[in-house]
């Protein structure tokens, strides 16, 4: 089973709480969520998820901010864990990163999911591949999910807003017509506003151009942490 990419975002997290540098360095991702909580928990969580957001990472910002921390967090973890390996098992084209308490999952034209130019509707081995990603959302209930739509910097900038939330709804739902629980969804579109690659060149458009995941705990999901450790 391959490795699941890792974020640093925990470097952040040290230069806000200098004593869990040392303890989060080496630690794995349900271990990194206990020691989140345990230094500050959600107030630390909505404090960093709002200054990544910011016009940067939406996504990685809505799962830091999404911290429980504490036992619970680690609790949490462990089931991110597992679902994060089922969805790189599944879906081996796709850019699966666990970040603390959730993942992150990228959709580019070369990973799984793209569209035709100019359109919004899922279909070929998009289809497929959101297919394999509902059964796992099936599997894996008391998660929510955030659906970004993302473009490059071709053509008017209002023109880019308007497809990338055309894309980031069809691709919700694609998945709602799936059997997934609409409520279990959150959906955002930002245009050509967070590029991930220069739009100067064709690889780096084709890298800009994608949909982003953020899967985070429902509120079930964290009752049911605390619940289970007493935190």
């Amino acid at each position: 089973m391959k490795s699941i990419a890792r974020k640093s975002v925990y470097v952040l997290l040290c230069m806000v709480l200098i004593t869990g540098c040392s303890v989060t360095r080496n630690a794995n991702n349900k271990q990194k969520g206990a020691v989140i909580g345990a230094s500050g928990g959600a107030v630390i969580g909505g404090v960093l998820g709002n200054n990544i957001g910011k016009g940067k990472n939406t996504a990685l910002g809505a799962i830091i901010g999404a911290v429980v921390g504490g036992v619970a967090g680690g609790y949490i973890g462990d089931r991110m864990d597992r679902q994060a390996e089922r969805i790189e098992e599944e879906i081996p084209g796709a850019e699966v990163t666990r970040v603390g308490e959730g993942i992150n999952v990228t959709f580019t034209e070369d990973a799984g999911v793209y569209f035709d130019t100019n359109k919004s509707y899922v279909k070929g081995t998009s289809a497929t591949t959101l297919d394999k990603l509902a059964g796992i959302f099936k599997e894996y209930p008391k998660s929510n999910i955030l659906v970004e739509g993302h473009t490059d910097s071709a053509g008017p900038e209002d023109y880019n807003m308007k497809l990338s939330q055309q894309r980031a709804e069809s691709v919700t739902n694609y998945l709602i017509s799936q059997g997934i629980s609409p409520e279990r969804f959150t959906v955002k579109w930002y245009g050509e506003n967070q590029p991930k690659a220069d739009n100067a060149t064709a690889e780096g458009k084709a890298k800009n151009r994608r949909v982003e995941l953020a899967i985070v705990a429902s509120e079930e999901l964290k009752e049911e942490a605390k619940q289970q450790t007493g935190n």
